[in-house]
């Protein structure tokens, strides 16, 4: 889809993004406190590039999940995926998942697709800014530069039931005064842009 965005309009909207400060874990009213959770991938590190096979240039799954032992009291999980890089006035939601029991530690590949109404053991894959269900892929506008991806895990106190196929608003409302620790692995991924690799500093176009 953004794809399509021609090199010159991507890179005159370079200028124009959400921002960082607009992302679910900064919100204050959510009320965050100084407990983390470490939140990984074995696909990528923290603030590396995305594999493009977790994006729209490739099979557009989504990435495998991984993160540490939770605080005690913790009652479930809930995920959210944001683009604060999006030339848009709010961060573009990837991916909500609500409901991931307290005992799980990971998300497998492609683990975050349509499931309805959800398996019925309280997890349910919500809504993303296209208002699908399931993973949405990264996307970027060529030429617009760096877009970093905010994967965010939030350990939740108790983890109220909501409606079908939820959206990054209901969610957020519903987390305040449940967050016990969060969690925040940031993928990168661009398209038209100069980037390094190998390690003779040569360069080529992502």
């Amino acid at each position: 889809m953004l794809q399509h965005v021609p090199h010159w309009l991507g890179h005159l909207l370079r200028g124009l993004r959400a921002g960082a400060d607009k992302l679910l874990i900064v919100q204050p009213r959510l009320e965050i406190g100084d407990t983390s959770l470490h939140l990984t991938s074995p696909a990528f590190a923290d603030g590396a590039r995305l594999p493009p096979r977790f994006t729209a240039d490739g099979e557009g799954v989504s990435p495998p999940l991984t993160w540490t032992d939770p605080p005690a009291g913790t009652a479930g999980f809930a995920l959210v995926v944001e683009d604060a890089d999006a030339p848009a006035p709010a961060p573009l939601v990837h991916a909500v998942v609500w409901g991931l029991p307290a005992e799980e530690r990971r998300l497998a590949e492609g683990a975050v697709q349509r499931d309805g109404a959800g398996p019925g053991d309280g997890r349910d894959v919500g809504r993303n800014s296209f208002l699908g269900e399931g993973w949405l892929p990264p996307d970027p506008p060529t030429g617009h530069g760096e877009h970093a991806y905010a994967f965010q895990l939030f350990a939740l106190r108790d983890v109220p039931a909501l409606g079908p196929n939820p959206g990054r608003a209901e969610v957020g409302d519903a987390m305040r005064g449940r967050v016990l620790a969060a969690g925040l692995l940031i993928g990168t991924y661009s398209r038209g842009e100069e980037r390094m690799v190998g390690s003779a500093g040569m360069t080529a176009l992502a």
